[in-house]
């Protein structure tokens, strides 16, 4: 009998260590997962060539005026440094405004997360490497007089001991994401902090095709000039789906656009600009015509309908880079409008005449109509030619 007590004592014994150390092991475990969750991630970003004396205040917007005699529907990408990726000017607090005041009444039409419930973790991933990128690392380097990356005045207003301050709106950002921040509200802090339009692009996975051959479709974004089109009825699409509409682009851009994207490489930065005019139409254009469609009824406007104060070139600086650890496209837009009114006291009115008659003698004729041009045209034309 004492024999067999002896045994249940030393197994009870046993069994009593065995489970502290199980204990012991496991939480162990949790905190290396809470610090791996809890510590912001590390990413290499490629310098940024500062702007020592930038003032805001004096700097004009960027004067885009790329139209030409004829247009001709190609990729025209050019190679820019990524210090010259997100332009600031007079305009940054008027926009800011704006994009606040968008933020507010349209959040579900300038603010689209793909998935946000974890599905794809590569969707987080790309927008908490953007915002690294944006908030903590491009904008204090690029602009130092405007941002500056401060020690946090309390651990819970950021991911870590490190904070932006915005010298122009006095807002504290964290400079990266943490656990308890969703992605849409990750989104919606680049909206407020930048004039810039922001969508991210990953390919759709399948383990039947290599990387280079995969499509690319819209994940997420943060889009508050959508021109002629509502973002949120293009989350999820492939590149092809969303650029259906548009005059040419299965037969002259899809393939080409697709082979670019799949090859891309970390580090270079390209950059198109596109021109359009618009007639009453402000920078949030989501639900306005400034795109007709094939069978879509058009009436031609009257040259004495023309509201000259309200016409508008509308251009899209538009830059695409790959983001370094993630491999997600980053596509982003810096919307500017110029007064008919302006091209005209520029002295390029002939040329602008002559280039909105030109969207019908290139190699896309089908694009005069696209753009509205049979509205407009001669309306405006006349204008300039006035």
């Amino acid at each position: 009998m004492a024999t067999m007590d002896a045994l249940w004592m030393s197994a009870w014994s046993l069994t009593s260590s065995t489970w502290m150390l199980i204990s012991a092991l496991a939480l162990v475990l949790i905190y290396v997962i809470y610090k791996r969750h809890s510590q912001p991630k590390k990413y290499t970003f490629p310098p940024i060539t500062p702007l020592p004396n930038f003032n805001h205040e004096t700097t004009d917007p960027i004067s885009l005026r790329p139209f030409k005699p004829k247009y001709h529907l190609t990729m025209g990408l050019t190679t820019i440094p990524p210090s010259d990726l997100l332009p600031i000017d007079k305009t940054y607090e008027s926009r800011l405004e704006l994009r606040s005041s968008l933020i507010s009444q349209h959040r579900d039409t300038v603010i689209g997360v793909c998935d946000d419930n974890g599905g794809d973790a590569r969707v987080r991933d790309a927008v908490e490497e953007l915002y690294a990128f944006v908030i903590g690392w491009y904008l204090p380097s690029r602009y130092p007089t405007m941002f500056r990356v401060i020690a946090s005045p309390a651990r819970e207003k950021g991911n870590g001991e490190e904070v932006l301050e915005n010298k122009v709106t006095g807002d504290i950002r964290p400079t990266t994401l943490d656990s308890t921040q969703t992605t849409e509200s990750a989104l919606e802090i680049l909206g407020k902090t930048i004039d810039e339009d922001f969508l991210i692009l990953l390919p759709t996975q399948s383990p039947n095709k290599p990387p280079e051959d995969q499509k690319y479709h819209l994940s997420a974004y943060i889009t508050c000039y959508p021109n002629g089109f509502d973002p949120a009825q293009k989350l999820g699409l492939q590149l092809s789906t969303i650029h259906a509409p548009v005059p040419g682009y299965s037969e002259k851009l899809e393939k080409s656009m697709d082979r670019f994207f799949s090859r891309i490489e970390v580090g270079k930065v390209v950059k198109r600009v596109n021109w359009s005019v618009t007639t009453g139409a402000g920078l949030f254009a989501a639900f306005k015509g400034t795109h007709a469609r094939v069978g879509e009824e058009v009436r031609e406007m009257g040259r004495g309908e023309l509201d000259v104060g309200s016409t508008f070139l509308r251009c899209e600086r538009q830059t695409l880079h790959r983001l370094p650890t993630n491999k997600a496209l980053v596509f982003a837009l810096h919307t500017y409008t110029y007064p008919i009114q302006q091209i005209k006291d520029e002295g390029l009115g002939e040329e602008l005449a002559t280039a909105i008659d030109g969207l019908k003698e290139g190699n896309m004729p089908e694009m005069h109509f696209y753009k509205r041009g049979f509205v407009w045209g001669e309306a405006v034309k006349a204008f300039l030619r006035s």
